[in-house]
């Protein structure tokens, strides 16, 4: 597995949750949020992090094309999760 210990909202019982209850819970289990909606990344400005967010910036897409990415980035996956600095890391 690419990367271990992930998690699909829908998997959480959150697929339909408001976004700030993803938020709270990604916060208390020490998930980094990867999302295509731009709202993620405005929490995070607003309340800063944790949690981390990935914000996939592709527009109409396949989730296979989110795969090819998430997997072309995997180097700077690793290094931001690793970056106790930085919140947010756009993916194009």
């Amino acid at each position: 597995m690419l990367f271990p210990g992930s998690q699909h909202v829908d998997a959480l019982g959150l697929g339909q949750a408001d976004d700030r209850l993803v938020w709270q819970h990604a916060k208390l289990h020490g998930f980094i949020i990867v999302s295509k909606d731009a709202d993620f990344s405005e929490l995070s400005v607003l309340r800063g992090f944790p949690p981390k967010v990935v914000w996939v910036r592709l527009g109409n897409c396949t989730t296979r094309d989110i795969e090819e990415v998430l997997r072309r980035h995997q180097t700077d996956l690793l290094a931001f999760e690793a970056d106790s600095t930085a919140g947010i890391l756009e993916l194009t």
